[in-house]
């Protein structure tokens, strides 16, 4: 029987995951599809879930927190995060949250570290960030997040300095700035202060080349986009449906 799995989403027609996984399953002859469920609101997954006989969801941006009303479990890794983007269909027709951006962010990240940076700055605090947040803890990484609004334990972008940069050699960005078709706009950091010594890792894969990893490579930076991360997430999702 034909399996049907999906992305829940808003605005997704962009998504990578959809023809990733049909290029996939047809490659493979996998007896499988996989479709966006494009939601303006997440009440409408109601009705998605009545009228389709789904195996597995990914979840997407504005709902990697909005589904846990949804979830009879949680995944301890998820819980701790705070974000799902995989959802298992159980046995008993019931719901489980997973995350699997960390692994696909941790395990894309680690070819880039000849040594382990001591600090790193989280631009932006979405669902995503707090993946990262959770893969850097698991590296011993100290981390700071970097957002537009004053928070205890966070830098506003207006405060960072030379000194912040230059003892900060990893700095992630989990915004969508700079994503296909608004590539010409990068997170405002001071790029004057960025060195060889750095890693800027863009969670963006669409363009390949943000504006915030060029400023980054004009300065001698190694640069990663997201590509990898969406690769490595997305294996791991099919492993947790198919589990």
């Amino acid at each position: 029987m034909k399996k049907t799995y999906g992305l829940l989403g808003k605005n997704i027609s962009y998504s990578f995951s959809a023809s990733y996984f049909s290029e996939r399953f047809e490659k493979e002859s996998i007896n499988a599809n996989y479709q966006n469920f494009d939601l303006q609101n997440i009440e409408e997954l109601n009705e998605v879930l009545k009228t389709n006989n789904l195996n597995g969801l990914n979840v997407t941006i504005p709902y990697k927190q909005d589904i846990f009303p949804f979830l009879k479990r949680l995944d301890p890794i998820a819980k701790t995060i705070g974000a799902v983007n995989v959802i298992k269909f159980e046995k008993d027709g019931s719901l489980t949250g997973y995350n699997s951006d960390f692994y696909g962010f941790k395990n894309s990240l680690l070819p880039l570290l000849k040594e382990t940076p001591k600090k790193a700055l989280i631009l932006g605090t979405g669902g995503a960030s707090k993946a990262v947040a959770y893969a850097l803890e698991s590296l011993g990484i100290e981390y700071t997040f970097v957002s537009r609004n004053k928070k205890d334990n966070q830098y506003t972008y207006e405060e960072l300095n030379q000194d912040i940069i230059e003892t900060n050699l990893l700095i992630i960005n989990c915004t969508p700035l700079g994503t296909f078709p608004n590539i010409s706009v990068s997170p405002d950091i001071p790029y004057e202060f960025v060195t060889d010594k750095h890693i800027l890792y863009d969670l963006i894969y669409n363009p390949t080349e943000t504006t915030f990893l060029k400023k980054g490579k004009e300065k001698g930076a190694v640069i990663c986009n997201g590509l990898q991360m969406l690769i490595l997430q997305a294996e791991k999702s099919y492993e947790i449906w198919n589990s």
